[in-house]
């Protein structure tokens, strides 16, 4: 994989990626992804153009807790900075449930990658940038020519986190019904009250 990445001149990440996207065939020797040196010209060929942008990189890293964890938020910029190949134009930090739609985070995330500010978003691991959706993402970010790199594709998140994730889950449910039983109880309220004053007046 090095060699092939060297060839076309990107981070290994990026070739994995690739590989995982079915973007260029590739056949497992052991443990290791092996590329045909045909694939590789081919897509040289076909990606000059995005070979030859400036790699600018946005580093996203994310806990769920709202306090704490600070020393796991460090640790995932340090890994994503040690293994940069380009220029980190910025570290976005958040935290939340990565179920949240509305991420403060993630919203400056893709503010960057629609005003092409960035053209590689780098993530620990495919869990950090979203629970559900990433597919979509990736989608997104690749209309503005941004590629999502995942450090560690296949290692899912803590037990832990995804627990809290369920809680908040389960929250959010709870809080939106809770509001429509609250709204249907104000409606009925104000109705009754409405009928007592007509019943009243017509007295």
């Amino acid at each position: 994989m090095s060699k092939a990445s060297k060839r076309l001149g990107i981070h290994p990440m990026t070739l994995r990626q690739w590989a995982l996207d079915g973007k260029i065939p590739f056949t497992w020797v052991g443990r290791e992804r092996r590329f045909s040196s045909v694939d590789v010209e081919n897509m040289k060929r076909g990606s000059d153009s995005t070979v030859s942008r400036p790699r600018l990189e946005l580093l996203y890293a994310r806990v769920s807790g709202s306090s704490g964890q600070e020393s796991w938020l460090e640790a995932q910029e340090q890994e994503l900075r040690a293994t940069s190949m380009g220029t980190v134009v910025k570290v976005v930090k958040d935290r939340g449930s990565g179920l949240r739609e509305n991420g403060p985070g993630l919203n400056r995330v893709i503010a960057m990658v629609a005003d092409g500010s960035v053209t590689v978003v780098r993530v620990t691991h495919e869990d950090r940038l979203a629970r559900f959706g990433v597919g979509w993402l990736k989608r997104l970010f690749a209309v503005y020519g941004v590629n999502v790199e995942v450090l560690h594709p296949k290692k899912l998140g803590g037990r832990d986190e995804l627990l809290e994730d369920f809680v908040s889950l389960t929250a959010t449910f709870a809080g939106r019904l809770y509001g429509m039983r609250s709204a249907d109880n104000r409606r009925r309220l104000l109705a009754e009250s409405g009928q007592c004053s007509e019943g009243g007046r017509a007295r």
